[in-house]
């Protein structure tokens, strides 16, 4: 089988880097630098983050985009030859779904692909659910998956679940 690439993408703060680190069964590459204006934390991904997956059988490249727009550059580079997508969105900052949906509409318009919504941080009260997230974003609620990116069984599943779309 050939090796899927799958961008995981989202605004800043949004738990990319960490989802890739989670889940990469190899070394990652990450390009975090110190941020340069207030973004609510000390470090950004300026470039990439890139970790590979086995699962079911299936080698996922993944591929994190930077979240701030000035490297909005990098996410026509990234999801070039992607074969999916997962949208993080923090469920605790809905100020931050506006810029979720437009970077969703942005990818999907520059690489027509499958997807799936991954709403971040369930296990920190109170949070957004992801009923509630996709009722927000517009998106069927198939396509909306809770998870924790710290955690390797609950991070997978927007890969799990973008597997089953994709077949």
């Amino acid at each position: 089988m050939e090796p899927l690439k799958v961008v995981v993408s989202g605004p800043v703060g949004s738990g990319k880097s960490t989802f890739v680190r989670t889940l990469s069964e190899t070394a990652i590459v990450d390009t975090d630098a110190f941020a340069s204006e207030p973004i609510g934390k000390d470090m950004t991904t300026v470039a990439l983050d890139y970790g590979t997956l086995r699962l079911d059988g299936q080698l996922l490249y993944l591929f994190g985009t930077p979240g701030q727009q000035r490297f909005d550059f990098m996410w026509d580079i990234l999801t070039e030859g992607a074969l999916g997508l997962v949208l993080l969105v923090r469920g605790d900052r809905p100020q931050d779904f506006p810029q979720a949906r437009r970077q969703l509409d942005y990818l999907l318009s520059r690489q027509p692909v499958p997807y799936v919504v991954g709403v971040t941080r369930q296990d920190k009260p109170p949070v957004w659910g992801p009923e509630e997230v996709a009722l927000y974003l517009g998106q069927p609620s198939e396509y909306v998956v809770g998870l924790n990116a710290t955690d390797p069984k609950s991070a997978v599943q927007p890969l799990l679940r973008l597997l089953e779309l994709m077949l």
